[in-house]
């Protein structure tokens, strides 16, 4: 049983979802409608009532998780965590009160979730299909062939923006409709040539925004009854009559979906004219749901991080098996060294494998290279965390420790890139096989030990081990080596 928590700028929502052998069956679904995204000041931070109130219903949504036996839980954080700039000082609170790690993943790792939500709900896999996600601070297009992703791309808008940007203080009018809609096409342009480009038999909308859209033109009678821009042009007509935001009253729609309706419905209009969108199929699937199957399928070793760094590496043309054993030599050392959990076990072992990335580049400094390639790719199911996390280990693989600043106060971190670096000393080295006879320990000083005959068999070891005492003694470690037999 899994759990997904989507910290959207309109809404924070939950997904617990069963895996039955063959679909995902949501059994508890929770929604609370905070409007994050309306919670940054001027200057781009979450003013403090917006992080107490976030933070209250984090901890709503912990005493539900609480309630069931699950075997993972993932919670992913959008577009108003993904910009405000305060975002790493409420992290700590918002994980204290949901007690679980919170993932602010890019947009387009969020275009791939939503994707793999609807493709995994839709029984054509070789469909070539669309899929539109309006939400409360960004918009996503992705155009894919059943599970596969053809073009994915995020779009700084959403419907707080439009809503809050041009239908001040709630009013609604023709001249407002025409600047929001205009404003969302600004956004939308220059990507529309790429998406036309493509063919693809259907379009699918799955944010809540535009269910609620398609559910107001259904119930209401408006248009052909589906979402046409004939339909939406009716429903822009009708939201134009009522005048204010609080008069809206639509079969249909849920009270609290009215602040986000006008820019919602600017931004569907928007995207179906520049991509000319006939016909657009709402679908009860998005990123709660592709969070859920992600979870399913790194449950089952079908992760979708493992197949971005295979693609990484391939691309750049790193010599797999050299970098296979360095990822093998720095888990297998990390194992001993005890870590408090095993977050840092998985990014360690791709670490290993990216170690040499950055000679793609050049083969001086090609660790800061690697590491700069590694924290700004789009690797797809890998979260920013998880790419500054990896992007620290892979610059700390060798040279000097200042450089790593505060993130040697973490103890796993330390356990960590000890492990490569010294999995890294050992390939230069040309250490092969079995490391059953290393000892190593990491207490108030570093204890290493190896059999006295590596001395001589590997001449170059003494000399990478000297190097390496002095680059702890610089951080006030002590690195002791003690030989055996």
């Amino acid at each position: 049983m899994f759990a997904a928590v989507d910290l959207g700028s309109n809404s924070f929502r939950l997904h617990i979802g069963h895996y039955d052998g063959n679909a995902i069956r949501v059994i508890k679904s929770a929604r609370d409608p905070i409007r994050l995204g309306a919670g940054l000041d001027a200057d781009g931070n979450l003013t403090p009532q917006a992080m107490r109130v976030a933070a209250e219903s984090l901890a709503r949504f912990a005493t539900v998780l609480a309630a069931y036996e699950l075997d993972a839980v993932r919670v992913v954080a959008t577009n108003t965590l993904r910009i405000a700039k305060n975002a790493d000082a409420f992290l700590p609170e918002a994980e204290n009160a949901i007690g679980y790690p919170i993932e602010i993943i890019s947009g387009e790792e969020e275009g791939r979730l939503i994707y793999l939500g609807v493709a995994c709900s839709l029984a054509n896999p070789g469909e070539r299909r669309l899929v539109l996600d309006i939400g409360g601070g960004s918009t996503e297009l992705i155009i894919g062939k059943g599970l596969d992703i053809l073009l994915v791309d995020s779009f700084s808008t959403g419907t707080v923006r439009q809503s809050d940007g041009f239908f001040i203080d709630g009013r609604i009018d023709a001249a407002s409709f025409e600047a929001a809609i205009i404003s969302a096409c600004g956004y939308f342009e220059d990507a529309a040539p790429l998406y036309k480009a493509h063919v693809w038999d259907t379009a699918y909308g799955s944010s809540g925004t535009l269910r609620s859209i398609s559910e107001a033109i259904a119930k209401n009678g408006l248009g052909d009854g589906r979402l046409t821009l004939a339909s939406l042009n009716a429903l822009k007509q009708r939201l134009i009559e009522f005048g204010s935001v609080a008069a809206i009253q639509l079969p249909g729609m849920k009270p609290d979906r009215a602040p986000v309706l006008v820019g919602g419905l600017a931004i569907l209009i928007a995207v179906m004219q520049e991509l000319d969108i006939a016909v657009m199929q709402p679908i009860e699937a998005g990123l709660r749901m592709g969070v859920l199957w992600d979870l399913q399928l790194r449950a089952t070793r079908r992760d979708r991080r493992e197949q971005s760094v295979r693609a990484f590496l391939q691309r750049f043309q790193v010599d797999e098996a050299r970098a296979g054993r360095t990822a093998d030599i720095a888990a297998t050392l990390y194992a001993r060294l005890r870590p408090g959990n095993d977050a840092t076990t998985r990014p360690l072992y791709w670490s290993g494998l990216l170690h040499e990335v950055g000679m793609a580049v050049s083969h001086s400094g090609y660790h800061k290279h690697g590491a700069y390639m590694i924290e700004n790719a789009d690797l797809s199911g890998f979260t920013n965390r998880d790419q500054r996390l990896m992007s620290r280990l892979i610059l700390g693989q060798k040279g000097n420790l200042h450089k790593l600043d505060a993130m040697l106060t973490e103890p796993d971190f330390v356990r960590a890139v000890l492990s490569l670096r010294l999995a890294v000393i050992f390939m230069h080295a040309r250490i092969e096989g079995s490391l059953q006879q290393v000892g190593l320990r990491i207490r108030n000083r570093i204890e290493l030990e190896f059999p006295r005959d590596w001395l001589v068999a590997h001449p170059t070891l003494s000399f990478w081990l000297d190097k390496e005492r002095d680059y702890w003694k610089e951080v006030g470690t002590d690195f002791q080596v003690r030989l055996a037999g």
